[in-house]
């Protein structure tokens, strides 16, 4: 259980930091030109492919066991974790209130994101191998 721990922090904090760079050009340079939603399109699969990757990596890496519990505690603890931090940095560090933060997910382009989040947090589950 332990290395299953390890590998969601280690999960959520290399995607993270990734979908954060991505997230940078997203908002900066796509969404600008061509609307938020088709913003988060684009880039949903890059993200869920560094996902993926990613997965495999750290699964090999800390030998996750490929149990339905190991991989769920993986994949869980890293989705948990990604919703505190992006709620932690939407109102610390963006300045928006919790409400409209939450109320983000009530668009489409909220919607895509959060169905990519979940992605991410199933990867461990589908991906048998590393």
């Amino acid at each position: 259980m332990r290395r299953s721990i390890v590998a969601g922090l280690a999960y959520f904090t290399v995607v993270f930091a990734f979908a954060f760079a991505i997230g940078v050009v997203r908002v900066l340079l796509v969404a600008p030109r061509l609307g938020e939603t088709v913003a988060v399109l684009l880039e949903l699969p890059l993200v869920l492919a560094a996902s993926w990757w990613c997965c495999g990596v750290l699964v090999r890496h800390f030998a996750v066991a490929p149990r339905l519990i190991d991989r769920s505690v993986m994949g869980g603890l890293a989705f948990v974790v990604l919703q505190a931090a992006e709620g932690l940095l939407a109102v610390f560090v963006f300045g928006r209130s919790p409400a409209a933060y939450l109320a983000a997910f009530a668009t489409l382009a909220g919607q895509l994101g959060l169905a990519g989040q979940i992605g991410f947090a199933l990867i461990p589950l589908v991906r048998r191998r590393g």
